[in-house]
């Protein structure tokens, strides 16, 4: 019997997830959105719930019907989702960009017997559980790494399109980055201490501070400097700069025609549709993880390097791919018994078990999402 599989959100990532899982599970793929929902009924034969995840009382008791759930709701719905899946007892991934700290959930979790792995997507995701596998062979003293999600097509203004939520994007431009620095926890500006950087395949593009980090500054307290940046073509953000200090972003009302405005709000559904990548629009993601460090009496430097488009084949984004694969590849690991420890386990907790972290790199690497690796000795 297959195990039931309940996959929270069916926007771009949350459908690409699904659709992966329909030959591991029962998949049932939940949303507000019926025009979603339809869309993997008809194409796919998958289960469809129209569910509203606020609705607490409600998604405790659909969960309670299924072996796993799959979490892909936007970071502000995150925590709450979590928490409410947890307090039921059943088993999860997820990857919602969320701004609190999903460790406060641990002891919840053991006491309710769930397995949570957080934070499984692209990145953090894939970050993590590197950085997990090798604090367990060497002594590394520096951990950095840079990711983007592009549309291949460059348009302006923006030169940008978000296969999720605009308002997730807006939070990594806004929320504060956190990073170590000599064992220190330091915090900056976000999109502070913009750099040029070349990639092979895209060109040259920016890297800039995001609050990507998460549960890094935290967990791997042994590595003295850890940092992460995101990557946009040059100027993109300049015109995000523009944006926040023009007052776009703020949260408090503004009266506008006798009625109350949340400026955040308004540039959320403007960017929305500014945002939006088209059907079979080709995009593609880009990521550098860089260790350094000494293993064996060894000094080396340790690079993965990721480059993925869009696939014409199944007509999936990039972003999707790499985000929503890197979660199901942690669904089907916990659900071949690869993994079954109790608690809330950010991937660098699941990569220190060397068996785990080549069973979602093969998974990836079956799907043609491809880390590659390079060791130099520094």
């Amino acid at each position: 019997m297959k195990p039931k599989v309940l996959v929270l959100g069916a926007g771009m990532v949350g459908k690409a997830m699904a659709i992966d899982l329909i030959n591991k599970g029962d998949v049932t793929s939940a949303d507000v959105s019926e025009e979603s929902l339809h869309f993997l009924k008809k194409n796919y034969g998958i289960n469809t719930l129209l569910l509203d995840v606020t609705d607490r009382e409600k998604l405790s008791k659909v969960v309670r019907n299924y072996d796993l759930v799959v979490c892909a709701v936007p970071g502000f719905l995150g925590y709450k989702t979590v928490e409410t899946v947890i307090e039921a007892g059943i088993n999860l991934v997820d990857i919602s960009f969320m701004p609190e700290d999903t460790l406060m959930l641990n002891e919840k979790a053991v006491n309710n017997n769930v397995t949570a792995i957080v934070d499984c997507g692209v990145a953090p995701g894939i970050p993590n559980l590197i950085a997990g596998y090798h604090n367990t062979m060497m002594k590394i003293d520096n951990f950095q790494y840079m990711v983007g999600g592009l549309p291949k097509v460059r348009t302006f203004p923006f030169e940008y399109k978000a296969p999720f939520s605009p308002i997730d994007v807006i939070e990594e431009y806004t929320r504060p980055a956190r990073f170590l620095q000599n064992s220190q926890i330091i915090v900056k500006p976000p999109m502070s201490d913009v750099e040029l950087i070349d990639f092979q395949n895209v060109g040259t593009l920016e890297a800039f501070n995001t609050d990507g980090l998460r549960s890094l500054v935290f967990t791997l307290k042994n590595i003295p400097n850890i940092s992460e940046k995101t990557l946009r073509y040059p100027g993109h953000i300049k015109l995000i700069q523009v944006l926040k200090a023009g007052g776009f972003f703020d949260k408090k009302p503004i009266r506008v025609n006798g009625a109350d405005v949340i400026p955040l709000d308004v540039t959320n559904k403007i960017l929305f549709q500014s945002w939006k990548l088209e059907q079979e629009e080709v995009d593609f993601t880009v990521m550098r993880i860089t260790v350094q460090g000494i293993e064996d009496g060894v000094k080396k430097e340790i690079v993965y390097d990721l480059y993925d488009e869009y696939d014409p084949t199944t007509k999936i984004s990039s972003m999707a791919r790499t985000t929503g694969y890197t979660a199901t590849a942690a669904v089907c690991m916990f659900l071949d018994g690869k993994f079954n420890e109790k608690g809330v386990f950010p991937p660098e907790l699941v990569g220190k078990h060397h068996s785990c972290f080549n069973y979602m790199m093969k998974y990836l690497e079956d799907r043609n999402v491809i880390y590659r690796k390079t060791v130099n000795i520094i």
